[in-house]
């Protein structure tokens, strides 16, 4: 029986009022490191020379604890300041340097010296970044239709480890030390006279000083906490020092032996995660199951109140919430918000197919609830026999208006899983990863999704205009002729599906060049390390080591492509409405003049439109759909072939913010959408466009291959906050989750619970909404940060009643 006051601890306020009342801003500790020992160590193999300049940042950055903080570790030398991974770019840094603080969005504020510093740091690394090495392998087309914005893989190129989670579980089991010892019992039965052993005693060598380093990191708060009692007046202050220090001590080699230990320990590791590259979606998995028997013990055994816990959970979301990345403005727009996905999930089954929900889920919600930041992203993992009583409080944590929890359906997911192949024990155990991307912590490898970006739009416009791309002027794949050349709609069908299959296969020729230099120049030590079973293998993630390897790219404008569809086929070949020669001029000038809006308007209110469960669209959406499928199912990755099980790919929706930046390059389309406006979210309908309530949108996306579609099937729902105010209403809502879960066999759905009003009083006078947070695509973000496009997208999106 969980035995907890309602309240909000002032600890928790003054540290959240930190973090918030800290203006974003930059820190160069990490680059300078990394660039001297890439200077002085240039000789050593690419994987020992990361480990040598992990070592040193781990050694030499600044440490500090804030004032009140019970969980302690800092990112880089300030809080909210966002370190520099120079080795992957910095074109964009030494083009963007003067514009940070300029930016409409998602600004930084670094000052003059740091500015100086950074341009000083980017020469060394100019021409030999990841970025400048991926696009150099790609072929001259390939690099175009990358400029060219129809596909887009810029993230993958700059970032580190990514779209994972580590096994957790095991090290709080055994310990850093437990980690040593498996390195050295592998590395004693290898031949150096061998090339593969060769290989694995450079990794097995890098990885042995990476977890000596982390153990060394977590000792020198250990010996900066006790300083700090030695001298702090305040007797309580005083004793929370000191069990910070003991703690350090306990658990810088050997396993934790209580909650608070083992979740201390959890919150390093994913720090020094983040300071070893600059990967996102790095996640926490199934945190209620894996810390439950810690506080379980400590609870029964009078160690540790629920209220204590709570407070310690609220202070690693704080902490969660400090980390901070910087990305190039191109790549910002794809992530409005300076988002870093850190999911956790609870609830869903136990491997071995029970109800999972403990005690501890519900610490972990309420203390998400209190917290109300936009770290972590939290996901609930939905199953038919879920107790309600949790679902009513899920919703009760919905109802504070910051779009967390979303949901994932064990349901769709675990069969999925089983069909690739996954284990039963490993299906049952999965969890989000980053947005709403799924995953088995510990098991899979790097980023299970977050691949390349596939614009539909772009490709379907090139589609009915002979295969020429209408933004860039160029043909990459020849086509089968004009609109006006189709004689009726399945001719238009079948050169969709021949274009987006070859669209489809360029995307992973993309990605192929980007891992093969990710795996040759930033390789990722510790987090190849917690990853099963790269130290069996001599491997790092890149490489091979993990059990499963499956990704999925993201498609960005799925609803505009059926409701284009849709429109073509019913207005121009079925009743004629719109000849093709109209639709391709007033495309061409976005619906210019008196004429081109009646044509626009015929289109937006003549045409049937996806989320309105109307069969006619919907069976088009998931037949256009079917195509990229039936051919992203064929690809393989690079590690194909080297041991994980999978190396393929599969579908995903999961499309972050990138609907507006990708709507941004794509002129006038057949369904109304003006040109260079935002395309519809994830698999979400057009905004504006779902007009017949939740239960209609609910019915459209189950009529997807959301089976096939395992990268993630994001839903975004509005709700305005009179909707849910009452039990009855909340009753309600369950009642249609469990429906689209249960019978209709639903993948995702989260919710934005805010009136358009609020949302415009926040564009207007942003200083009094401070604390606004709104469910942007797959996570949320304050409001306010946003740019005007990613706010007014926002904005759009329809408010649906009960």
């Amino acid at each position: 029986m969980l035995n907890v006051t309602e309240r909000y601890p002032e600890r928790i306020r003054k540290l959240k009022d930190l973090m918030l009342d800290t203006r974003p801003t930059i820190c160069t500790e990490r680059a300078k490191v990394f660039t001297r020992v890439y200077k002085e160590r240039a000789a050593e193999p690419v994987i020992y020379k990361r480990a040598l300049a992990l070592d040193e940042t781990l050694k030499t950055m600044s440490i500090f604890i804030n004032p009140g903080e019970l969980i302690v570790g800092n990112q880089s030398s300030r809080n909210r300041a966002a370190p520099i991974f120079p080795e992957y770019a910095v074109e964009w840094i030494v083009k963007e340097i003067d514009e940070f603080e300029k930016r409409p969005g998602d600004g930084f504020f670094p000052d003059d010296q740091t500015k100086k510093d950074l341009r000083e740091l980017c020469g060394f690394w100019e021409g030999q970044t990841t970025l400048d090495r991926g696009r150099a392998l790609m072929s001259d087309q390939l690099r175009e239709i990358h400029e060219s914005g129809i596909i887009r893989a810029e993230g993958n190129l700059t970032s580190g480890d990514a779209h994972i989670a580590v096994n957790n579980e095991k090290i709080l089991k055994i310990g850093i030390d437990g980690y040593i010892g498996l390195v050295e019992k592998e590395r004693e039965t290898l031949r150096i006279a061998e090339y593969r052993d060769l290989k694995k005693e450079q990794f097995y060598k890098s990885v042995l000083l990476g977890l000596k380093s982390l153990s060394a990191f977590i000792l020198r708060y250990e010996a900066l906490a006790r300083v700090l009692a030695d001298t702090e007046m305040d007797g309580e202050r005083k004793g929370e020092l000191k069990i910070i220090s003991d703690n350090c001590r306990a658990i810088a080699r050997k396993p934790p032996e209580n909650f608070y230990q083992a979740l201390q320990l959890v919150y390093f590791i994913q720090l020094v995660l983040q300071i070893e590259s600059n990967g996102h979606s790095l996640s926490l998995g199934r945190v209620d199951q894996y810390l439950y028997p810690f506080y379980r013990k400590d609870v029964d055994s009078g160690i540790i109140s629920d209220n204590q816990v709570l407070e310690l959970l609220e202070n690693t979301w704080v902490k969660l919430y400090s980390f901070l990345k910087i990305r190039s403005w191109s790549h910002t727009r794809y992530s409005a918000g300076s988002p870093l996905y850190q999911n956790v999930t609870i609830g869903g089954q136990t491997r071995d197919g029970k109800d999972g929900v403990n005690d501890l889920s519900y610490l972990i919600l309420w203390s998400v609830g209190e917290a109300k930041l936009t770290q972590p992203n939290l996901s609930v993992r939905f199953h038919k026999d879920m107790r309600s009583d949790f679902l009513m409080e899920c919703v009760k944590v919905i109802e504070k208006g910051f779009g967390m929890p979303a949901f994932n359906n064990d349901e769709v997911v675990i069969p999925a899983f089983l069909a690739l192949g996954v284990s039963r024990e490993d299906a049952f155990d999965y969890s989000a990863i980053g947005c709403i991307e799924v995953a088995v912590p510990g098991k899979w490898g790097y980023r299970c999704t977050g691949k390349h970006f596939i614009n539909f739009m772009r490709v379907f416009l090139a589609v009915i205009n002979d295969g020429k791309d209408t933004v860039s002027g160029k043909t990459f794949l020849a086509g089968h002729g004009m609109l006006t050349d189709f004689k009726d709609y399945d001719e238009l069908l079948r050169e969709w599906d021949r274009q987006i299959k070859w669209y489809a296969e360029g995307g992973v020729a993309i990605d192929t060049a980007i891992d093969t230099v990710l795996e040759e120049q930033a390789p990722d030590i510790l987090c190849s390390a917690f990853t099963d079973d790269c130290i069996g293998r001599g491997l790092t993630v890149h490489e091979g080591g993990t059990i499963y390897d499956f990704v999925s790219g993201l498609q960005v404008g799925i609803a505009n492509l059926g409701n284009s569809l849709a429109a073509v086929k019913k207005l121009v070949f079925e009743e004629k409405k719109i000849t093709p020669e109209e639709l391709l001029k007033y495309l061409e000038n976005d619906f210019a003049g008196k004429d081109g809006e009646a044509i626009r308007q015929m289109l937006l209110k003549d045409a049937p439109k996806f989320g309105n469960d109307d069969d006619y669209v919907d069976g088009l959406v998931e037949e256009a759909y079917q195509s990229y499928i039936e051919k992203i199912e064929t690809c393989k990755t690079i590690r194909d072939g080297r041991g994980p099980i999978g190396c393929r790919y599969y579908a995903g929706t999961s499309s972050i913010s990138a609907n507006v930046p990708s709507g941004a390059v794509v002129p006038a389309s057949p369904d109304g959408r003006k040109a260079w406006t935002p395309l519809a979210e994830g698999c979400s309908p057009s905004s504006g466009t779902d007009l017949k309530g939740p239960t209609a949108v609910f019915n459209s996306i189950a009529k997807l291959p959301t089976e096939k579609i395992l990268g993630g099937v994001l839903l975004n729902q509005k709700l305005s906050p009179s909707v849910i105010k009452n039990s009855e209403d909340k009753e309600k809502l369950i009642f249609l989750l469990r429906t689209f879960f249960s019978r209709l066999k639903g993948w995702h759905v989260q919710y934005n619970i805010v009136d358009r009003n609020t949302l415009i009083a926040a564009q207007e006078r942003p200083e009094e909404y401070r604390d606004l947070i709104v469910r942007v695509a797959g996570y949320s973000a304050f409001f306010t940060v946003l740019s005007p496009d990613a706010q007014n997208d926002i904005i759009a999106r329809t408010e649906h009643v009960l």
